[in-house]
């Protein structure tokens, strides 16, 4: 057949191959007592092989080159000086690196989200794949207004710190709170590598300069398409667009598969100046080589089309600054949004203003930001915060933290008129560049009614265009969803109703069958190979609330006393006993918190000593001398004293000093 082939190949015109073939005849005649063998086994093998191919396609042209094949190998067979060269075997196309080979076991891997999942921050998630893992993201979420006196709630580190000596490393998508948040908490019990870009490693660092723990982090620099190999795990960082700078996803590769986790992303073809559009080429050459699942923000699933480009909120911006006119502006938005805090200082050179900053995370994130080159601004464009009274107006811009209403922050101080340097006033013209995260939305209203009542005018929400978001709308989410083109889909990062929508809209693209798109749930211990997806078993992976410097001291019965307190109060019970009789030696005496005025319900109060007096008498009566039973019955009888003249029902805690 290789001679058949040789001898068909056309040759090149005005050129005489006789020569060629007197020097190979005699090269031939030469070789031909080695040969002969060579050219008869050749012949017999080849016609033999024709003789298989031939009836598959006699009708064929293949059938017809056979047949020639055949007589050829013939004729060479008959004359062995004319043995066929023998040629290297043709090399085979490398096969695609997600071509399954089915007579293979599947390999598995182990997906565990931690937090993240039918919530809105707390966001973490662990990767395991023969005995090695990886985390991606250790953010926290702020407490809501049932959480009284909580100040952060950051993930149960249970099964992190159980499998500390397999975890290699730490991957951070971008420096927001929801997913940083909770690094200090962590580090502190486990100084795990950490692997991020450049800005997100300087926010992490601000972070831990108030933990002391900055000067022992372990940081690794990473780019985007510059891969880092962890144990079994090969992780790509691909640049995407957000709402800060230096967002990165993540493709996870590792021998069950290739995984990408999305981060917190959107597409915006017309990024501000600096940034550049989603890596889709990268995404989509994943998705050739195949994506076993995909892990993809779900926070706008319930938001049709595209999120709006950065680009809108310049000119927004632009047209309220030029209607503030002469009064005093101050924007305020989050202290890690260094694309708005870029935008406003440009615009405040352009209307000749200075720029002063506010709040201790905006004036850490800002230094920083300009060291590191990723905020320009002139130093003699910015001037301190104590230095804003020396100028008029409208030669003040003023950046501050409390976009969201923070009871602390430098705009709630504004607003409640206790602020050391800014008295807002009328002569205030006030933005706030961010909407309201879910659950802040009172919180908020409550600062913007309190600027109103001030005098100042203050714009908000979506009055004017002054914030987009920087999470992807459905139409974004199904162009990720068919560029990776994943074998299973899990949506993350949102609240269940958003992670449902996220999971229909990959359905309805129809190539993801539904049996392979799983809303999971924090805790899930989930395997994954090219054959199924299965629920193996559940981790720890609950809230962990910190309340001052306690971590973890505040659970559920602690939320439910203060709960309780917030509601009806407390009634304090004392009396002193005699702890060989019994006999009530001084008291009761009732002292009230949170349930009523003392002076103004003294019959009340009056009357409830008498129901513990005979409580107590009862108990010496029936000869208990268990001051636990005897603490029951004094709470049980006030509580239902208590309830039948007021409808309500105080917390009750007896103290019986023994003597």
């Amino acid at each position: 057949m290789e001679e058949h082939i040789n001898e068909k190949r056309p040759r090149s015109s005005g050129r005489s191959s006789s020569g060629r073939r007197t020097s190979r005849a005699k090269n031939d005649a030469s070789r031909a007592p080695r040969n002969a063998k060579a050219g008869a086994a050749a012949a017999e093998s080849s016609a033999a092989a024709t003789e298989k191919a031939a009836p598959r396609r006699q009708n064929g042209k293949r059938g017809t080159q056979n047949r020639r094949a055949s007589s050829s190998a013939g004729e060479n067979a008959a004359q062995p000086s004319r043995a066929p060269r023998t040629r290297a075997p043709r090399r085979r196309q490398p096969a695609a690196p997600n071509a399954f080979d089915a007579s293979v076991p599947a390999i598995p891997m182990h997906i565990c989200p931690l937090g993240g999942l039918g919530e809105v921050g707390k966001n973490i998630t662990l990767y395991e794949c023969q005995g090695d893992m990886i985390l991606v993201d250790c953010g926290l979420v702020f407490p809501d207004s049932e959480m009284f006196g909580v100040d952060l709630v950051i993930p149960d580190f249970t099964y992190v710190m159980e499998n500390k000596d397999r975890i290699k490393g730490l991957f951070i998508t971008h420096g927001h709170e929801d997913h940083i948040g909770a690094l200090p908490y962590l580090l502190k019990k486990f100084n795990v590598p950490i692997y991020t870009a450049k800005l997100t490693i300087g926010l992490i660092k601000n972070k831990l300069e108030e933990h002391g723990l900055a000067s022992s982090a372990i940081f690794h620099e990473i780019r985007p398409r510059q891969k880092v190999k962890l144990g079994c795990f090969t992780v790509e960082p691909i640049h995407v667009n957000h709402s800060i700078p230096d967002a990165l996803a993540f493709a996870i590769e590792c021998p069950a598969g290739i995984v990408i986790h999305t981060g917190d992303f959107k597409i915006d073809y017309t990024p501000l100046s600096g940034d550049a559009v989603t890596d889709l080429p990268t995404i989509a050459e994943y998705g050739r080589r195949g994506v076993l699942a995909l892990l993809a923000d779900s926070t706008n699933a319930e938001r049709h089309g595209f999120t709006a480009t950065e680009q809108t909120v310049a000119e927004g911006v632009r047209s309220l600054f030029a209607r503030a006119k002469n009064k005093r502006i101050i924007v305020a938005t989050f202290a890690s949004n260094i694309y708005r805090i870029q935008q406003i200082i440009d615009l405040a050179i352009e209307s000749g203003r200075k720029v002063a900053v506010n709040g201790r995370s905006m004036v850490s994130n800002t230094e920083m930001a300009r060291e590191l080159g990723y905020l320009h601004a002139p130093d003699n464009v910015l001037i301190d915060i104590e230095s804003v009274n020396k100028y008029p107006p409208e030669k003040i811009v003023l950046i501050t933290t409390g976009s969201q209403g923070e009871p602390l922050s430098a705009l709630s101080r504004m607003a409640q008129a206790s602020h050391r340097n800014v008295k807002v006033g009328p002569n205030d013209f006030i933005i706030i560049s961010a909407r309201p995260i879910p659950g802040n939305e009172k919180t908020v209203t409550k600062v913007v009614n309190g600027l109103l009542a001030l005098g100042a005018e203050v714009i908000y929400e979506n009055m004017y265009d002054t914030h987009v978001s920087g999470h992807a709308c459905q139409e974004e989410q199904k162009l990720m969803l068919t560029l990776a083109h994943p074998q299973y889909f899990l949506p993350v990062h949102g609240e269940f109703k958003q992670l449902k929508r996220h999971a229909e809209t990959a359905e309805h693209l129809g190539y993801i069958p539904k049996q392979n798109i799983y809303i999971a749930e924090n805790g899930q211990n989930l395997c994954l190979s090219r054959d199924s997806l299965t629920l193996e078993s559940t981790v720890p992976a609950g809230a962990v609330m910190v309340d001052g410097y306690g971590v973890g001291d505040v659970g559920n019965v602690v939320l439910r006393d203060r709960h309780h307190l917030s509601e009806d109060g407390i009634i304090i019970v004392t009396a002193a006993v005699d702890g060989k009789t019994g006999q009530v030696l001084s008291g009761p005496d009732l002292v009230s918190r949170g349930f009523v005025y003392v002076r103004e319900s003294e019959e009340l109060m009056d009357n409830a000593r008498v129901q513990v007096e005979m409580a107590l008498d009862r108990s010496l009566a029936d000869n208990v001398h268990d001051w636990a039973s005897v603490k029951a019955r004094v709470r049980e009888a006030l509580s239902s004293y208590i309830y039948r003249k007021t409808k309500r029902s105080p917390m009750i805690l007896p103290i019986l000093l023994e003597v």
